[in-house]
């Protein structure tokens, strides 16, 4: 048996087809990687650009919080400041309100002229001492005793010869007060208010003693409804009136 060899051009159209074959592969490959390489470029820079949008957009964020969070602090500061400078003023206008408060209530209030004393001779008590009766109220104190303004009012009479109301008053002040009423205070030591001195309920305004027709050292105390001897009322029952035991 013979065995049967492939023509010549049988051969060169096998090796050709075959070429052909193994070419197109190779196309295909070289296609196909530089298809895979750009692609994974594209995705790099997509990832890239990503990224950077995403940092932008965070530090745009913080910087916006940071930024909303100062003007927070800065009202907060203002509100904090306004709320300060209201509550001074408040306070300012309280303060104000309650010296003037207590300075009308002093001025409204009447207090005992002495503060330490002893009460002798009382109103319309009888005696040799006087032409009729006791005029006033006697607060027996030491000699140099403070001698206060029993309520706020205007001095008019100072002086000696009992400011006008005879000898035996001594030294003596008389206050007129804005109720219509007067007070006197006689038998003073020492004087320390003059005629038109404007006082306030408590103020000083001598000194005890026993000068006038006076056994020994004491204040002589009246409230009258004139400035002048001969208008006088019971003192301690108006005192009594007035809020002040004595």
């Amino acid at each position: 048996m013979s065995s049967r060899v492939p023509s010549r051009s049988a051969r060169t159209s096998t090796l050709r087809a075959r070429a052909t074959v193994l070419a197109a592969g190779l196309g295909v490959s070289v296609a196909l990687g530089a298809g895979v390489a750009v692609a994974a470029d594209i995705t790099g820079v997509s990832a890239t650009a990503g990224t950077a949008s995403a940092v932008t957009a965070q530090a745009q964020a913080q910087a916006k919080a940071a930024k909303s969070a100062a003007a927070k602090k800065s009202a907060q500061v203002t509100a904090a400041k306004k709320a300060a400078v209201k509550k001074a003023a408040a306070k300012k206008s309280t303060a104000k309100t309650s010296a003037k408060t207590a300075a009308a209530k002093k001025n409204a209030s009447w207090i005992a002229p002495v503060k330490s004393y002893t009460l002798s001779a009382s109103y319309a008590q009888a005696g040799g001492m006087w032409q009729s009766t006791h005029s006033g109220q006697d607060f027996a104190v030491s000699t140099g005793t403070d001698v206060r303004a029993a309520h706020g009012g205007t001095v008019v009479k100072a002086g000696g010869n009992g400011a006008g109301d005879g000898p035996a008053y001594g030294n003596a002040v008389v206050i007129k007060h804005a109720n219509g009423t007067y007070s006197q205070y006689a038998h003073l030591s020492r004087i320390d208010v003059k005629v038109g001195q404007v006082v306030s309920t408590g103020q000083h305004i001598a000194l005890s003693g026993s000068t006038g027709n006076s056994s020994g050292p004491h204040l002589h105390f009246e409230i009258r409804t004139t400035a002048n001897y001969g208008s006088a009322v019971n003192p301690v029952a108006f005192l009594r009136t007035q809020g002040v035991s004595v």
